[in-house]
């Protein structure tokens, strides 16, 4: 059986495999790869830039040659190196031989190709190349997805920040609100949320086997090893530098990603079902699309399938980014090998999350705002009022004025004839008892409007 889109194990290769196609190249295999080649590239010319005597410094043809090999990377050259690894056995050893060929006719570069991977371990190519990866995820992709969510709530919040709605505490009807107000407490999270991803640093190390430039110093044992390695990471990199670490860099800063991924997922997940709940409600009904079944036997039905996807998928890179996070700083002595199958599922998990932004998008666009059914509910629910009657009461001294309200409105059906001749009976001044008898469920949405119009 031939591997497609219909033999892939993973919905991510498979149904949903259109949608991964911003991810793809920076989260699989050829994606590391290639990070791979970057980290090993620009090693090697910090070395060439390092006054050693045995080495020269490069002219820019072959430092243009050597960038060229990291920006016009392609999936052939990926294949070639995973050739040279059925031999090698080891992957980052495979990309050191592939670099190395890719010398040949360079008179300059071949002199100096042992100083290719000079000095370095496996780990410090594999986790510059994790970063790298994720930071380029992070930036051009995930977060990407998540501000035009952002965006798109946002402008719904202001738009519909004076349509009232009624709340449901515990699932019973209670003080109105907005729209807009229920959609900006979203964005308010999300913007919190959004901070916390993108303020992670994402940390490297080059130090060696064991994080104590043993090889290094051996070489050059008087050059300033720690500042070289940090200069290359952070200028060459753009990533952080770590100078305390064993073989691997220690993952705390994904944990610390993975932790802030999943926190905001949460909040999509709890936004996902409680679009899915407006829906039922019918406070929103979703536009039509031509030729969409909703159910194999009910024609009329129009599910809010997008919200559902959403969630689950939501829920899955949870689960994915939990175990990440909880794993990957957990390594035995200097270096066990169970964060490095681990890391492959790295995309998976991200994936996972694009998936959901990408189906909370085209739920959010299908969504209409059913008016009348709104206001219908809040003429239905007349007994919230006596939040607002009891409160007043208070302020004027009357007596026992939240007892007088829960015995005659819990638990009965109320009208706006009924609350109104409540309101009549009271003993209070005639501009109080006029301003409460004014006040429908619609009207009574205090602050929520100016709150939805200021996110």
């Amino acid at each position: 059986m031939t591997l497609s889109t219909l033999t892939a194990l993973s919905p991510l290769d498979g149904r949903y495999s259109s949608r991964m196609t911003a991810l793809r190249p920076l989260m699989s295999e050829f994606g590391l790869m290639h990070r791979r080649v970057q980290v090993e590239v620009e090693w090697f010319i910090a070395l060439t830039d390092a006054g050693f005597g045995e080495l020269k410094s490069l002219g820019e043809v072959s430092r243009g040659y050597l960038r060229s090999l990291v920006l016009r990377f392609c999936e052939n050259d990926a294949k070639a190196i995973k050739d040279i690894e059925k031999t090698t056995n080891h992957d980052v050893k495979a990309v050191e031989y592939w670099l190395k060929a890719r010398f040949k006719g360079h008179a300059d570069l071949e002199a100096a190709a042992e100083f290719v991977h000079f000095a370095c371990t496996s780990e410090d190519i594999n986790n510059t190349s994790h970063a790298l990866m994720l930071k380029a995820a992070r930036e051009q992709v995930l977060l990407p997805a998540l501000d035009g969510v952002v965006d798109r709530l946002r402008t719904m919040a202001h738009t519909l920040a004076e349509l009232p709605m009624l709340s449901r505490t515990h699932g019973q009807t209670a003080s109105p609100t907005t729209v807009g107000k229920e959609i900006a407490n979203v964005v308010a999270r999300l913007q919190r949320a959004r901070e916390r991803i993108a303020q992670v640093p994402l940390l490297a190390k080059m130090n060696g086997a064991v994080g104590n430039y043993n090889a290094h110093l051996a070489a050059y044992p008087e050059f300033d090893w720690e500042a070289f390695s940090r200069k290359v990471v952070e200028q060459r990199l753009g990533l952080a530098f770590n100078p305390y670490t064993i073989q691997i860099e220690p993952h705390d800063y994904m944990a610390e990603l993975f932790d802030a991924m999943t926190r905001c997922n949460t909040i999509l997940i709890d936004w996902s079902r409680d679009v899915w709940g407006y829906i039922s409600l019918g406070y929103f009904k979703q536009r039509l699309k031509e030729g969409e079944v909703g159910s194999s036997t009910m024609p009329h039905k129009v599910n809010p399938i997008d919200f559902e996807n959403a969630e689950g998928n939501f829920g899955l890179a949870n689960a994915l980014l939990a175990h990440l996070a909880q794993k990957l700083p957990i390594s035995r002595w200097q270096r066990d090998l169970t964060d490095s199958t681990v890391l492959r599922n790295m995309g998976s998990a991200l994936g996972y999350a694009l998936l959901g932004l990408d189906s909370l998008t085209r739920g959010l666009d299908k969504l209409e705002v059913h008016r009348e059914a709104l206001a219908d509910d809040l003429d239905g629910a007349w007994e919230v009022m006596a939040e607002a009657i009891q409160t007043v009461m208070r302020r004027h001294g009357l007596p026992e004025p939240y007892e007088q309200l829960k015995k005659f409105t819990r638990g009965q059906p109320m009208t706006q004839a009924l609350m109104q001749g409540f309101i009549a009976g009271l003993a209070l001044p005639d501009a109080e008892k006029e301003r409460l008898l004014k006040m429908t469920p619609a009207g009574y949405t205090g602050a929520a409007a100016s709150l939805a119009k200021r996110v």
